[in-house]
């Protein structure tokens, strides 16, 4: 996925709901009518998951990934994040 492919979502207050599948053979994202899913390569372990979702969904939208912030989901494959 090329850097900011999903730019036009990216506005100041918009919350993502994303469905993670850690441990997953290849990277990769996709979103359709149920939402936004994220399949990293890391292991669900010391939040490793977490940051490399974070890192995906703030490179696909073209952000820094320091202006995602994490409001639900750190231990659950259902995150939701807002962008500030």
């Amino acid at each position: 996925m090329q850097k900011g492919e999903w730019a036009e979502m990216a506005q100041a207050g918009a919350e993502f709901a994303v469905k993670v599948t850690p441990r997953a053979r290849r990277a990769g994202m996709s979103r359709d009518e149920n939402g936004i899913r994220i399949a990293v390569t890391a292991p669900p372990e010391d939040g490793r998951a977490t940051a490399a979702v974070a890192e995906a969904l703030a490179h696909a939208l073209g952000v820094a990934k320091t202006r995602l912030v994490l409001l639900r989901g750190t231990t659950s494959r259902d995150k939701v994040f807002r962008l500030e």
